[in-house]
């Protein structure tokens, strides 16, 4: 009796450990189909191999799907057809010609995307319509700490700050009339970030907030096994300021946006005197049509200490108006009176602003500002 237990436990025993073989050789082929470095896929464990391979396929899903016209996206939208995207199958077949000449053109593309990554200051995100991050660029990792490998195939809402959830359910959701108009979507959200102050990487639990302005676009397609989602570039703030040009001016405001600290190239560019606008609002200044986009800045300083406005229009002494962009951040008040020591700091507005037009209907006044001394 003993003997026979014994001889199943040995024949269960080795069903497991045949079992543990296949599956482990499963992974490895998989693992070999990843397009990641060979260092990279040594350090993989099954469920991230599982995690990126499922990410790869939505990738080539969206790459190949038919996106169609704008009126198939916005009826499919309509009719709630949006899905998240289904598996497909994908093979290869060319001579050894064809893959050389592949190797070649892959190459090059990777060349030229690295470059077009240097000059954004920021990476590329892929996000599903449910959050799923299904690519990031290889140059994530030098921005926020995290590899490619560890963020592809999680979700945002994972490492997005929870005030800015709502927000970001909001750009992830797609309207017909958004698809119709192909609507931008612009907005800054805050998400985790390993990179210490040394540029050094620390551990998850360890994590600091990062601010990030997200610009991009939804992509609908039409197709049964298609993938609809929401491509977007990605650019930490604050960017650099190393080299401001001569299109460029400084300001420092309250927190209400009235200012506190102007440089004289505003004199040159738009014709107001520092000392007039101490005391001034910015909105002011504002094109009356463009002050949702300030407000819009002005909320994500006050609730995210950083942002860029975006394009807006911004009034000229004598007339006119010039189209703007500021990047602005919320800093302690270099001007706080140094009397009391041991209190904290009072916060004020830092603001860059780059003039990125000429005068633009030059004879148009629209405030009264533009003609009378304030």
């Amino acid at each position: 009796m003993t003997t026979d237990k014994e001889k199943r436990r040995a024949i269960s025993r080795e069903a497991a450990r045949r079992r543990r073989r296949v599956e482990s050789e499963v992974f490895e082929d998989l693992s070999r189909l990843l397009p990641l470095q060979q260092s990279v896929r040594d350090h993989l464990d099954k469920p991230s191999v599982i995690r990126l391979t499922l990410s790869y396929i939505r990738m080539h899903t969206l790459l190949t799907g038919k996106t169609g016209t704008k009126a198939e996206a916005s009826h499919k939208v309509k009719c709630g057809q949006v899905t998240d995207g289904q598996m497909i199958r994908h093979e290869f077949n060319g001579g050894y010609g064809e893959e050389e000449e592949k190797e070649r053109y892959d190459a090059d593309a990777s060349e030229e995307t690295n470059m077009y990554l240097r000059i954004l200051e920021g990476f590329l995100m892929v996000l599903s319509t449910e959050g799923d991050m299904i690519y990031l660029s290889e140059n994530v990792s030098k921005y926020m700490g995290l590899t490619q490998a560890e963020l592809m195939g999680h979700n945002i809402f994972e490492f997005s700050h929870p005030c800015d959830h709502e927000e970001l359910r909001n750009n992830l959701r797609v309207t017909a009339e958004e698809v119709w108009s192909g609507e931008k979507r612009d907005f800054v959200m805050r998400i985790k970030s390993t990179l210490t102050h040394k540029g050094r990487s620390a551990n998850l639990k360890s994590a600091t907030w990062k601010v990030l302005h997200c610009q991009g676009r939804s992509k609908v397609c039409v197709a049964p096994s298609s993938v609809s989602c929401l491509l977007l570039t990605c650019q930490p703030l604050p960017l650099s300021h190393t080299l401001l040009s001569t299109q460029t001016f400084t300001s420092q405001h309250s927190m209400d946006m009235r200012f506190t600290y102007c440089d004289q190239r505003m004199t040159l560019l738009l014709g107001y005197s520092t000392e007039e606008l101490l005391g001034r609002s910015i909105y002011d200044l504002c094109h009356t049509r463009d002050t949702n986009c300030l407000t819009k800045n002005h909320f994500n300083l006050c609730f995210k200490s950083q942002s860029v406005s975006g394009r807006y229009r911004m009034l000229v002494r004598g007339g006119g108006y010039v189209w703007v962009e500021s990047h602005s951040a919320v800093i302690p008040n270099a001007h706080s009176s140094k009397s009391r020591p041991g209190a904290n700091q009072p916060l004020c507005i830092l603001c860059v602003t780059y003039v990125l037009s000429g005068v633009e209907e030059p004879s148009l006044q629209l405030s009264l500002d533009q003609t009378v001394h304030i």
